[in-house]
């Protein structure tokens, strides 16, 4: 039975419905799934469905009844693993903006690598729609949502080391998109 979560309506109905409780962090949802949707032009046709559905499935892992080993992209892969999602749905999320370097900082880099990693437009997008996008929703550029993330999170915490050292790749994803975007014909 084909799954109707890789669709932006499919996606968007769950998210909304282990989300909306949770203030900002629906709203930043929300603007990634936009943000998603204006730089869907960098992957190719058949996939913009896929990066918007992604983009709304992202942060489920946060929803209090997912919790399982507290990192939100592995429990949030769990559950739409245990839904049914397609396999490249569950692996964006499990490695939605560099998801690897805060595993390793929590130990749990073993979970994290049954799903496999692609290095693709479509993650590249995942992960500019949510490094330009603030944690209520606001836009921001690159640099502007790293330092937001910076100083939300003190020195020496799993997440601001983790994010410290994804920079690089972080940046080079969104330039790759944003390349891509420039390359469309108007």
């Amino acid at each position: 039975m084909p799954s109707a979560l890789d669709t932006p309506q499919g996606a968007a109905e769950l998210a909304e419905s282990l989300l909306s409780p949770l203030g900002n962090r629906w709203l930043h949802t929300q603007a990634v799934a936009a943000r998603a949707r204006e730089v869907s032009a960098a992957v190719p046709a058949d996939e913009r469905d896929l990066l918007v559905a992604a983009a709304w499935l992202h942060d489920i892992g946060y929803a209090p009844g997912l919790r399982d080993t507290g990192f939100h992209p592995i429990d949030g892969a769990r559950r739409l693993e245990a839904l049914g999602a397609p396999d490249r749905l569950v692996r964006l999320v499990a490695h939605h903006s560099g998801a690897v370097y805060e595993a390793e900082q929590r130990g749990l880099l073993a979970e994290l690598v049954v799903y496999e990693r692609e290095d693709s437009p479509l993650l590249d997008a995942l992960i500019c729609a949510d490094m330009t996008t603030g944690p209520a929703g606001q836009a921001f550029d690159f640099e502007q949502r790293i330092d937001e993330i910076l100083v939300r999170y003190v020195p020496g915490s799993e997440v601001h080391t983790a994010i410290s050292n994804a920079r690089p790749y972080l940046r080079a994803a969104v330039e790759r998109t944003q390349a891509r975007l420039v390359d469309q014909p108007m």
